[in-house]
């Protein structure tokens, strides 16, 4: 039982904070990063892309890292580094150094996330972690809520590099908290544990693979034999991976897929991750290219959706605790879809009040949909395989994520060539970035299937429950 519940959730906050912010911070910033540094579309896509696959090759490292070195040395060393790498970033003037500070960011960020939600879920009782995990998500959430908002002020008033020192006081002030309110993880017991090579080495092979995949779809075309040659590449790596995975010393423990509700609680993920990071990656280009805002005023129409995150969060959270997971799932996974299709259909000279009224409904979409699909995916698997499970969100989030940004950009680059064909550069732009959203839509409203089988709180739990509160007053 933890002593200091309050100080211990508090400084896991601040640590996905800034594991978290990295992640949207940028990108507010690729259109005036692409213009200094006069690259084209597809090559600034790297500065995410490049982030997004190394943070997936760091995160099945977590569990043989925390076996063998324990949580507290792990943390510790992941914070360092991640503050390391973002005071590189700063420092970028081209782009090939800018990629390879962002990998040095995403090296220690894959760990830290699922890491801090791992000792939530091992040292707090399950009746609690709903809450918790609210309260945590505020912080995994608040990175990405307030980051474009953040880094469009910063951009606009100090320029680019801002948006990565941000980073370094933050990550000493998460290191010192660390070292403060952490230091009975020392006490996490630590064993020798054989590494995985050969699973680690189908594990990358696949995700290398999927991403040149999809980015050669973009390049050379859907008939392009290469293409398809790394397609048949990507899925015998990822058959390999899943054979050579059953071993007891296997990177991450696949029997966490036995369990039906947490392959529900999976997909939802995957789908949302597909959806959200594909089609809000060109929203900084619709909003200041399509619609002629400024790097600020960008910025701040997205603190709606910021605000209603973090207000709504620990509430969902709370819910989740009471098993209400089904329906706020799928209120949010609707009311998040409602929004893509609004995004769509913005044209030039529209009032920010309008783009501030979706922000703010995308906002409480995504607050009813994170916490408690993250709830039921930890409440499915038995506590031993609580890092495996958390491991496992974080690569589907970020795998996701990487698919959706690289699908969306093929999608995005054959629409915009068809368009090119009846319209001039400017609209033919416009259209693409209207059929992204369209598209991002469509694949979101897809996880309602899995979402309307996760848990729901039914009258006999619910009545349960009001007999515990009040025996409680009462009491």
């Amino acid at each position: 039982m933890l002593k200091n519940k309050k100080q211990v959730i508090i400084t896991l906050m601040v640590s996905a904070f800034m594991a978290s912010i990295d992640r949207s911070i940028v990108n507010i910033s690729l259109p005036v990063i692409r213009q200094d540094f006069q690259v084209e579309m597809n090559q600034i896509e790297w500065v995410v892309t490049a982030y997004m696959l190394t943070f997936l090759l760091s995160i099945p490292l977590m569990n043989w890292l925390k076996n063998t070195i324990g949580y507290y040395r792990l943390l510790t060393g992941c914070l360092f580094i991640f503050t390391l790498g973002s005071l590189l970033c700063s420092l970028a003037e081209n782009l090939p150094f800018l990629v390879m500070a962002r990998m040095v960011q995403a090296a220690a960020g894959g760990t830290i996330t699922p890491m801090s939600l791992a000792i939530l879920s091992e040292y707090l009782p399950k009746e609690e972690r709903g809450s918790a995990i609210g309260w945590w998500g505020m912080g995994n959430v608040l990175g990405p809520a307030i980051g474009p908002t953040l880094g469009g002020v910063l951009t606009d008033l100090v320029g680019w590099p801002s948006v990565f020192y941000i980073n370094v006081p933050v990550g000493i002030i998460a290191l010192l908290l660390t070292i403060r309110y952490l230091p009975f993880l020392k006490k996490n017991p630590v064993r020798r544990v054989k590494f995985d090579k050969a699973g680690y080495f189908w594990f990358a092979a696949f995700i290398i693979g999927g991403q040149l995949w999809i980015s050669a779809l973009s390049t050379r075309g859907l008939t392009s034999p290469v293409a398809w040659l790394l397609f048949l590449f990507t899925a015998a790596s990822l058959l390999a991976y899943i054979r050579s995975s059953r071993k007891p010393d296997a990177l991450l423990d696949l029997s966490v897929f036995r369990s039906a509700m947490f392959n529900r609680s999976a997909i939802v993920i995957f789908i949302r991750s597909v959806a959200l990071f594909g089609g809000m990656f060109y929203l900084p280009f619709l909003l200041q290219g399509q619609l002629g805002f400024s790097e600020m005023e960008a910025g701040m129409l997205l603190l709606p959706n910021s605000l209603l995150m973090l207000v709504t969060r620990p509430y969902s959270g709370k819910l989740a605790d009471q098993g209400r997971i089904r329906y706020i799932s799928m209120t949010g996974i609707t009311l998040v879809a409602v929004s893509f299709v609004l995004f769509a259909y913005l044209n030039a000279g529209v009032d920010g009040k309008v783009v501030l009224g979706i922000m703010a409904l995308r906002g409480l979409g995504m607050g009813l949909l994170v916490a408690p699909v993250s709830t039921a995916l930890l409440n499915a698997v038995a506590p031993h395989q609580t890092a495996t499970a958390t491991s496992m969100s974080s690569l589907l989030l970020q795998l996701g994520g990487s698919l959706g940004i690289a699908a969306s950009g093929v999608c995005h680059t054959l629409m915009y060539q068809g368009y090119l064909r009846h319209f001039d550069e400017f609209n033919a732009e416009h259209y693409a970035l209207r059929g992204s959203f369209l598209v991002a839509a469509l694949v979101i409203i897809l996880a309602l299937i899995p979402a309307s089988r996760l848990p729901r709180a039914d009258r006999t739990r619910r009545r349960k429950l009001r007999e515990e509160e009040t025996v409680t007053i009462e009491g």
